[in-house]
């Protein structure tokens, strides 16, 4: 016999055929400046936010505001005149560089005591000037004009010298045209043509003796050799329109100081070839397991940007921890192991003018060691500072979930020195929020389920959207979804912290006919199964019904999606 329909308050149809998609709400947030680097948090891309949006401490009390953030635009046409100004004095410094090759000579310095003129035997022998220019070129600070102070001093040092100068012979003639003088007058026109002829003889032979010196061509030199080529994550310099997203990183991470940005630039490269980080990329022995947990990539952000989660709970297994950092062999290894896992991650951005450039991190914290480890603390310094100095603007945002009271107590601490745009770039969010707050930011196919999404191992994927729906305190709300021929029906539900009452049922379309209980309505826990799944065969037009009854004093976050399998017949 069937069952009375329980009394419905609010209905929402969700036809088969239609996709469900979340509603997405555009993001605008700035993004910030490094952060301290007392910062507790190793895998931070750049040291460039913290965000006093935060709750009391315990983070339960209100979810930070999304803020809704929206990245600077990497289109050059969009920038500012000033911006664009500063990124065109940007590449023609690059540019100089590259046709002076100062890349590779700011690589591999020379030490001080290595740098003499091959060619000056003397050192007492080399003009002041000469001297300066040594101390320049030790300093590595002037490359080029010190290549040519080389040059020129070379080709000084190597000039024999001098036979008798024209001058001397003319002397000496002269005092034979005398002689001659008194002895015949006559005969001086054809003497003095004689003497002539035989001075001019001696003037081409002294000058041919006389090696000459080489000329310094700076312009003549940079023709002959091609400027150097260099690359930047996979990003040749100057070659393509992908150039001017990576300066404009480099830029924005100072302040569009086009000096100091052009440093921070040939430091990285510097870094880059002293790392070995093309070497490091396709380094097998890196590939540790046991810190597979730690760091993963998985599924984007409602704007698109790749989604990286850092577990931290995991280095509270005395066993991961101890192969992490008990030594410094194990600390450089981990570090080794985070850059290589970053680089890679880094290759798969778009850095095409208005791409997706940038990464949106998770960190969680929940069972994290803390600040007492010294082993972590160590690590975590020296690698926030290579990811400062070397991989700017590359975070998106940063969400801070499931924060202990010590964490926003130290925030709170270090947040009246940081500026407004350094804030802006972090969202904390203690246990009770965290769900919550990481479903602002990302939609639920594409959240792991241990976070509060539904994305996991089975018959759906990332591209099967999910609906979500705010169910208010003491409210049912029941969802329906229609059905016109013969298929296997598929859904999976969840209700972030449920403390609710479930239940679905099919309700066929022909008078008369009896209601078929699916799932007999039931009180589901929080500690039970996240995630509900159920399938139906249906044989006949009608619909199923899910029933949510919310008795409790909050809001509940109501996640669903579906799919059918159409029945085929012979």
């Amino acid at each position: 016999m069937a069952e009375e329909v329980p009394k419905k308050t609010t209905i929402e149809t969700v036809p088969l055929d239609e996709e469900q998609v979340p509603i997405v709400e555009p993001e605008s947030e700035p993004k910030p400046n490094p952060e301290p680097e007392e910062e507790p948090v190793e895998n931070k891309i750049e040291e460039n936010a913290a965000e006093t949006d935060a709750s009391k401490p315990g983070g339960d009390e209100k979810i930070p505001e999304s803020g809704s953030f929206k990245e600077e635009t990497t289109i050059v046409g969009e920038l500012p005149e000033a911006e664009k100004k500063a990124l065109q004095e940007l590449k023609q410094l690059i540019q100089e560089a590259l046709n002076k090759h100062e890349f590779s000579s700011d690589s591999t310095p020379t030490p001080p005591e290595e740098q003499k003129p091959e060619s000056a035997p003397e050192a007492e022998s080399q003009p002041p000037a000469e001297e300066n220019n040594k101390k320049e070129e030790q300093n590595n600070e002037h490359v080029s004009e010190t290549e040519s102070v080389v040059a020129v001093s070379t080709a000084d040092d190597d000039v024999a010298p001098p036979p008798p100068t024209t001058t001397e012979t003319e002397k000496a003639n002269e005092g034979e045209k005398k002689e001659e003088t008194e002895v015949a007058s006559s005969s001086i026109d054809d003497d003095g043509a004689k003497t002539v002829e035989a001075i001019e003889e001696t003037v081409v032979a002294v000058s041919s003796s006389i090696p000459e010196e080489p000329k310094v061509d700076e312009a003549s030199s940079q023709e002959q050799q091609p400027p150097e080529e260099v690359s930047i994550w996979g990003i040749p310099l100057l070659l393509d329109d992908r150039t001017d997203v990576i300066l404009l990183k480099f830029l924005r991470a100072r302040d569009f100081k086009v000096k100091e940005s052009f440093t921070m630039i040939k430091n990285t490269i510097r870094w880059r070839k002293e790392f070995k980080i093309e070497e490091l990329l396709f380094d097998e022995n890196l590939n540790n397991e046991y810190l597979e947990k730690t760091v993963y990539m998985h599924g984007h952000d409602k704007e698109g940007h790749p989604v990286c989660y850092n577990i931290y709970g995991e280095f509270d297994n005395k066993e991961v921890y101890k192969k992490a950092f008990s030594d410094e062999e194990k600390r450089q290894n981990f570090l080794r192991w985070r850059i290589q896992f970053l680089e890679k991650s880094i290759r798969k951005l778009n850095f095409n003018p208005g791409g997706i450039s940038t990464i949106v991190q998770v960190n969680d914290l929940k069972n994290s060691p803390g600040p007492t480890k010294w082993e972590l603390r160590q690590a975590t310094k020296q690698a926030l500072q290579l990811l400062q100095d070397n991989y700017p603007e590359f975070v998106a945002k940063q969400v801070f979930i499931n924060v202990p009271w010590w964490y926003l107590a130290v925030n709170r601490m270090i947040s009246p020195f940081l500026t407004q745009r350094t804030k802006s770039k972090f969202v904390f969010a203690g246990p009770s929020k965290s769900a919550e707050t990481l479903l602002r930011y990302i939609a639920p196919e594409q959240l792991p389920v241990k976070y509060g999404g539904l994305s996991k191992d089975g018959e759906f994927g990332i591209t099967d959207a999910v609906t979500e729906i705010t169910v208010r305190p003491a409210a049912k709300h029941t969802v329906e979804f229609p059905v016109s021929e013969s298929c296997l029906l598929s859904w999976e539900v969840r209700v972030i912290g449920w403390d609710i009452s479930y239940g679905a049922e099919f309700v066929p379309s022909s008078e008369g006919s009896y209601i078929v209980i699916i799932q007999k309505s039931r009180k589901v826990g929080s500690s039970e199964e996240p995630v509900i799944c159920n399938n139906y065969k249906i044989d006949e037009p009608g619909k199923v019904v899910l029933t949510i009854d919310n008795s409790s004093s909050k809001k509940k976050k109501l996640l669903y999606r579906l799919k059918t399998k159409h029945s085929t017949s012979d």
